[in-house]
Formats: structure tokens, sequence, C-alpha cells
């Protein structure tokens, strides 16, 4: 080993560096004790998790070679070489112009540095993370950051308890230097309080993390809305990136949900909720905040579109091509949340027709099971759809798509649809389908019958009238006698037509006795008016039974 290089330092178990024992003492208060605890034994010194690795130290030791001026510390370097001499305590007390002191005194001009650089230095410091944040070194470029964003921005709401926090820390600058710093802008501010967003995308999560907590918004202590919207945004940029390790933007996610949750209904619509919810998913963000955000968008649910509720779902291709379970949670917010409303009725038809439509739009999916799809089409109460015609035809599109259905899941899958609010039409139709089983089909009918000559109730009845005229119902003959030559069996047609036609005839015949029962009363009333008015005053029980 030459006397020029009688050190051998080991770096992190992956680099060898040979420097001179004697003048790297000068500079390094640690490798002067680690010489003097090495007893010239062997002249090796490990280090492990030296900041910046080979390049770090790579910086130091030409600045011991050079007495300092073999390097130029600029916005790129300056964090490395801060952590650096941290590190290695290449204080004053060892050289009066050391790396240390020359590392702060840069910094201290952080106030005068344009956006870009102190953005840049910023980002510097992920790669030496750890010991910048326990150095405070992220801490002081958080602070030059927000202060060039208030600079910029008409942001004092957002940053009240950062302004609270530091002013402990520049209660020592001088009044000409403050004057100074808030004069200096070289950035060129815009109109929007949203022109940093782009630039802090680029930055790590860590540090964003760092910058959400020094301003004292971390989680659910979220209540800005420009910073909510900015995590947003961030979250967006990095849902792409399959090589991130999302359990990073964990905190991240769950303060942005806080935020969406605290102003949600003022600034957010339906349609942006379950994009929101759609991203944050992506970042494993906790249970709790999960629930918060589906009760905010189940409560205004009614106000979404089907393209909104077609989320594709992130499991298994086995587990269907939408995520099912999460409009089945959304829609029993939804109905719970209706019930303590006063206006549920236009909700719930709104909601019902939207149902359907999904329904629809989901039913092709081959993984979609039976129960599934009951439980959307039940989810909702029987006052949300005036007419089931449209969950039929739902359950007319998972039949066709499924066609090795057994029979009792056929039947089944039928239980939802309330026969007696099925169009004369789509009744006609469920007949004449093969897919529906003949017992269904015969009860479908039936309840048709029944709901055409006794309405359940005075709505009821006015919501039939109307569809009797708009369609211009045959009002002459009995419902069966049109539905002749449907894909029902003959022997259930004719047998089902006798019991009507008898039920009808009775019916018929107890008209006409209350009829005659009327005139009769009429006539007798009639004689009896007559002889009085002779003077015939006998009493009327004398005359004959008329009926």
């Amino acid at each position: 080993m030459s006397l020029l290089c009688d050190l051998q330092i080991n770096l992190n178990q992956d680099f060898t560096f040979f420097v001179n024992k004697g003048l790297i003492s000068e500079y390094s208060g640690f490798l002067k004790k680690m010489i003097k605890q090495n007893n010239n034994k062997n002249n090796i010194i490990i280090l492990e998790d030296f900041p910046g690795g080979s390049n770090g130290f790579d910086l130091v030791s030409r600045f011991c070679y050079t007495n300092g001026g073999g390097i130029s510390i600029n916005v790129s370097n300056v964090s490395i070489l801060y952590c650096s001499s941290v590190f290695l305590e290449m204080t004053e007390n060892l050289c009066s112009s050391n790396l240390s002191l020359q590392t702060v005194k840069f910094l201290e001009g952080m106030f005068y540095w344009s956006w870009n650089d102190i953005v840049s230095c910023l980002k510097s410091c992920e790669h030496v993370f750890l010991h910048a944040d326990s150095y405070g070194l992220v801490d002081k470029l958080v602070f030059g950051v927000l202060a060039k964003i208030s600079q910029g921005s008409d942001m004092s709401q957002v940053f009240a308890s950062l302004l609270t926090s530091s002013s402990a820390s520049t209660s020592s600058i001088s009044p000409e230097t403050a004057k100074t710093r808030s004069t200096s802008r070289s950035f060129s501010c815009k109109t929007s309080n949203e022109w940093w967003f782009d630039d802090l995308s680029s930055l790590g999560p860590k540090i964003v993390e760092k910058l959400v907590k020094n301003l004292g918004a971390y989680d659910q202590n979220n209540d800005s809305l420009v910073l909510t919207r900015f995590l947003l945004h961030y979250l967006k940029t990095k849902v792409h990136y399959k090589s991130n390790n999302k359990l990073e933007y964990a905190g991240l996610a769950d303060t942005a949900v806080q935020g969406v949750i605290f102003i949600a209904k003022t600034a957010f619509c339906c349609r942006k909720l379950l994009w929101i919810l759609r991203v944050l998913s992506g970042f494993s963000i906790s249970k709790e905040s999960r629930n918060g955000l589906e009760r905010v968008i189940g409560e205004m649910l009614d106000h979404a579109t089907l393209d909104d509720l077609l989320i594709p779902t992130r499991e298994k291709r086995e587990k269907g091509v939408y995520d099912v379970d999460l409009v089945i949670r959304l829609l029993k917010v939804f109905v719970s949340s209706c019930n303590t409303e006063g206006d549920e009725d236009l909700k719930f038809r709104r909601m019902g027709k939207l149902t359907d439509k999904y329904l629809r739009e989901i039913s092709p999916d081959q993984n979609l099971e039976v129960s599934k799809f009951l439980e959307v089409a039940e989810s909702l109460p029987g006052s949300a759809r005036d007419w089931f015609d449209g969950l039929f035809r739902a359950i007319d599109i998972y039949l066709e798509s499924h066609p090795n259905l057994s029979s009792n899941d056929r039947t089944k899958l039928c239980r939802c649809i309330n026969y007696k609010k099925l169009t004369l039409e789509i009744c006609k139709q469920l007949a004449k389908n093969l897919k529906i089983p003949p017992s269904i089909a015969v009860q479908a009918l039936k309840s048709q019958q029944l709901s055409n000559e006794l309405p359940d109730s005075r709505e009821d009845k006015i919501k039939l009238n109307k569809t009797r005229n708009s369609r211009k119902y045959l009002q002459e003959k009995p419902i069966l006698v049109r539905l002749k030559g449907f894909g029902i069996s003959e022997r259930l047609v004719d047998g089902f037509e006798d019991d009507l036609r008898v039920d009808l005839e009775r019916r018929h015949w107890h008209k006409v006795m209350d009829h005659s029962e009327k005139i009769c009363k009429e006539k007798k009333s009639e004689i009896v008016s007559r002889l009085a008015s002779h003077g015939h005053f006998r009493s009327s029980y004398n005359f004959p039974r008329l009926c």
C-alpha cells in the first residue's frame, strides 16, 4: 500500500476507496476517531449506510484533496454534501472552512433560489432521505417550497398552520433580509392556485408526505380543498407506474380521502367521486377510508350515470368483469339514506331506471352469478319501479347469455319481478319466452288478469287507466282469449281459460242482479208517489213485489 494511500475505506460493502490517513483526518472528525480506535492494525475502515454512496464519498474525498476547491456546491449536490459532511463530522473545529460550514451557508440562500432550483434540490433529497430527514434538511427545503407557493398563490387559509409553526424559525431574520426574501420571485405566477401541481408531482411519496405533515393536514386532519386536489392529481400520475410500491402511497391516499369526505358534497359531483374511488382503490386505502368514501357516494348515487357504475373489478377474471359488489354496497347506502329523507320517491324512481340499465349491461357476463343479479335487482324497494319491464329485459338477456342454467335457477331469477307491474306487451313476451319456466308464465298471466280487474289502490287504477288509454287495450274480451298461440302448452291455456271464464261469468251475474234490484227500487218508489198524489194512503207493503 502506498504511503499516499495508507487507509482503505470499504463503503457499504460495495466500494473501496484508498485515501491518505493524515489528510482525511484533517477534515473528518468521525474518521479521525475511527483511525485512533483502529490502532494501525489493518488500516481498513468499514462505513455502513453512507449517505450518497460512492458518489457522495467521491465528492468528499475530492473536497479534502483540493482543500475545498475541487468541487462546486450547487442545488443538485448540496443535499448529498450536507448529509455527508454531517455524517463524517466535517465541522469548522477541524478546518476553518470545512464542508459542513460551506453547505450551511449555501442553504441559507434558499429563499433567493428560483422555484425550479428549490424543487430540484428537494428532489435530490430522495437519494439520501433518511439522513436528510434526520438532519433537518428536508424540513428546511419544504418550508422553502411552501414559501414560494404562498408568494404565487392566494393560499393564506391552506398555509395558516404553516405560518404559525414557522414563525419561530423566521423571527431571527433581519427586516432587510425579510424584505428581500418577500420580493424575490423567480417564477411566473399563474392565475390558478394549482400552478405548482405538476412540478411537485415529480417528488417521491416520502417527501410529499413530509410536506403534508408540515402543513398539519395529514390523514384525518385534512380539511383543505387545494391540498386535496393536489393529492388527487399527484396520485393520478402515480397510478399507472407498475414499478411503484403502492403501499408507500397509502398514507397520502387516506389523507386525500379524508379531504374528499370533508368537502365532497360542495366540491365534487357523483361522477368525480366514483373516479376518485377508482383511482385511490389502487393504493391500499384503509377500510375506514373506503367505507367513508362509499358512504358519500351512496348518498348521491341517483345522480350517477350508467358509465359511472361500470367499474372494472380489480379481482381475478373469474370474479367477473365489473365490480358488482361495490355497486351493491353503494345501493345499500343509498336506500338507507333515502329512508331518512322525505323526497325518496323521486330518487327511488330515478335509481330504479338506472339499476335496470346496469343489470342489462352486466347480464352478458358469464361469471355473473344468479345470487349477485338478484342482490342488485332486489336492493331497491318495489316502489322504485312503476313498471318492471326493464327488469324483465335484463332477465331475458341474462337467460340468453346463460343457456345452461337449471330450471331452479331460472325460477329463482324471476322472483324479483312484480307480475302485476308488467305491461301487456311484456307479459305476452314473457309467456312466449321458451326460457321462462311454464309455471312462471302462468303465474304472470294470472297476476296480469287480476291486476287489470282489481287494481290494488286508487293510484294503481289511475296508472292502469292511463296505460289502457295509451295502448288502446281491448276491453271486450278476456286477456287469455287474445293470448292463444303463445309458447305455453294449450292444456295450460285451456284450463286457465275455463277457470277464468267461470270467474268472469259469476262477476257478470252479480253485476246484473245489482242492476235489477236498483231498477225495482226505482219503480216501487215511483208507484208509491203516484198513489199518494191521488189520495191513496194505503201502506205500500200491500202491493205485490215486483222483484
